[in-house]
């Protein structure tokens, strides 16, 4: 006979965890893990389109004219401050955040990210609408930019928990969503830009409204679908081995010590380092091709400044390919080195990246001075991977070195690096490009001696990275083995228990993929879409 429902205010009733604590949310056997990259990709596809908020530069200062701009609109640099705000708020909100996210769990974090995120597109329309900027500035970059920072955290920690058979295969999953999340909202945002726009609006403040909802509703679906391993699960049949890649089996590295490790500030200059180097490409991506092939582009031999007004929307198109491609090789490194990283070790993989990375740089102004735009294009899609492979692989480096207990909220300080190299790496770069101009250097050689300056922030980076060792033994933990847990394979579904190990483990209920299939199938879709728009826009560069 099947159990009678519980009343509110029952005994049973009151037994059952709250919807949003930590304890609802921890899985019982026969759930399956693969289900749990599908929900943090949501998550990171709809936080992702922080990258691609250049659509709206432009009808941002229009508002008011509509067809060009008037008295009274906004100039592009004041729109701008939007995305700065973006990645110093990704940056705060990660580090201040952190601990409390460990304390609350995912699903709690991953609600007041889409409030967050969501409900600063809400405000961010009404700035439109009414005019004000500093609204636009407090909803998408403030409180929009504190969404993006528990949104990116909150399925980290997770992740490593659940795989730790796969660590960095688990992160770089669910990171790269942050690097497609551009490829999807952009031309999406661009075509209800279109749809909504009328004779006295640009479409900006519907759009915004519009996005703010999906995302809302996409975020809280992801948050959902969050759920915690119990304290001491593994995987079945796997058996954790002391080896470099997992230095601290058996012990972890508390929250308020990490910070006073030298490990802690390598892996800090290893990161920021990296990312200055990536962004400041990314930044100046579409300009620095125009620049130094100009009509070469179009298969004629005109430089830049002698461009027609028709020739040079052309190379501004086939700009727009590049860096939608640039996009993309940035999403195919954070699955594809985070993934490596599981065999190379992340130390290894760090290498790779600092030595590959630093040559490839060296090699980009010869490819512009001999006129290979294919050679160009190619050699910044390779260093955009590693770009990428930084972040994705950067949460597994972390739980290698300081266990997994408190890796979300480590991971979250050191985040401050990429909010400072979201600032260091334009800056260096602009700064250097405006000073050699100046004395009279051309574009093409500017950007050229540039290229050997973010090679040479890759090989400080490579020495700090050559510089990490396993954390002393002073800074450690011991982990105390939870009691085995009382179910029996008959009761749970498959279930697995072995009286003599104290860990839980489990293999996945067999009614459980068409879940998995379903979930994974739903991410995929709009990805796949995105990424074919982009190769249909960069397949010019390749002709």
């Amino acid at each position: 006979m099947s159990q009678p429902a519980a009343k509110a205010g029952s005994p049973l009733a009151a037994a059952r965890p709250p919807v949003f604590s930590k304890a609802r949310i921890v899985a019982g056997p026969g759930f399956n893990r693969w289900l749990l990259p599908p929900a943090a990709m949501a998550m990171h596809l709809s936080i992702g389109m922080a990258y691609g908020f250049s659509v709206f530069w432009l009808p941002l200062t229009r508002v008011l004219g509509v067809t060009a701009p008037v008295a009274g609109d906004w100039q592009r640099s004041e729109v701008m401050w939007t995305f700065t705000l973006f990645f110093i708020f990704l940056g705060s909100a990660a580090a201040l955040f952190g601990h409390w996210l460990e304390k609350v769990g995912p699903r709690l974090a991953g609600t007041v990210a889409a409030c967050c995120w969501g409900g600063g597109f809400l405000i961010a329309a009404l700035g439109v609408y009414w005019h004000r900027i500093e609204l636009l500035w407090l909803g998408a970059g403030v409180i929009g930019g504190c969404g993006l920072g528990l949104g990116y955290i909150s399925p980290v920690s997770m992740l490593i928990k659940w795989f730790p058979d796969r660590r960095g295969v688990a992160t770089g999953m669910a990171i790269m969503g942050f690097g497609g999340g551009a490829m999807i909202g952009a031309p999406l945002a661009d075509w209800l830009m279109r749809v909504w726009a009328t004779d006295t609006s640009v479409g900006v403040w519907e759009t915004f409204a519009t996005l703010g909802v999906l995302y809302f509703v996409v975020m809280m679906i992801g948050a959902f679908g969050y759920r915690l391993p119990p304290e001491g699960w593994r995987p079945s049949g796997w058996q954790p081995r002391q080896n470099v890649r997992r230095q601290v089996q058996g012990y972890f590295v508390h929250l308020d010590r990490a910070h006073h490790t030298p490990q802690f500030w390598l892996l800090w200059a290893v990161l920021c380092l990296n990312v200055s180097a990536g962004i400041a490409v990314l930044g100046v991506a579409s300009p620095m091709l125009q620049e130094v092939f100009g009509g070469r582009l179009l298969g004629e031999p005109v430089a830049f400044a002698d461009l027609t007004s028709a020739q040079a929307a052309a190379v501004a198109s086939v700009a727009a390919g590049f860096t939608g491609l640039l996009s993309l090789f940035n999403i195919i490194g954070r699955f594809l080195w985070a993934s490596a990283s599981d065999w190379l070790g992340r130390k290894g993989t760090y290498t790779v990246f600092f030595l590959c990375g630093a040559l490839l740089y060296a090699l980009a102004p010869m490819a512009g001075e001999l006129g290979q735009v294919a050679a160009f294009v190619t050699l910044f899609c390779v260093i955009l991977t590693m770009y990428g492979g930084g972040f994705a692989t950067i949460p597994a480096y972390l739980a290698d070195l300081f266990g997994t207990q408190y890796v979300g909220a480590i991971h979250g300080r050191l985040l401050t690096a990429w909010s400072t190299a979201g600032i260091l790496g334009p800056l260096l770069l602009s700064g250097t490009l405006e000073a050699l101009t100046a004395a009279g250097a051309s574009k093409a050689s500017a950007y050229g001696t540039t290229m050997y300056l973010l090679a040479g922030l890759l090989v400080l980076g490579l020495l700090c990275n050559l510089a990490v060792r396993p954390v002393a033994e002073r800074f450690l933990t011991p982990v105390v083995p939870p009691a085995a847990l009382a179910h029996t394979g008959a009761a749970t579904g498959g279930a697995r228990e072995d009286p003599g190990d104290p860990h839980p483990h489990w293999r996945p209920a067999p009614e459980t993929w068409p879940r998995v299939y379903l979930a994974w199938i739903a991410v995929c879709l709009p990805l796949a879409w995105g990424v074919g728009s982009t190769l249909v826009k960069s397949s010019v560069l390749f002709r």
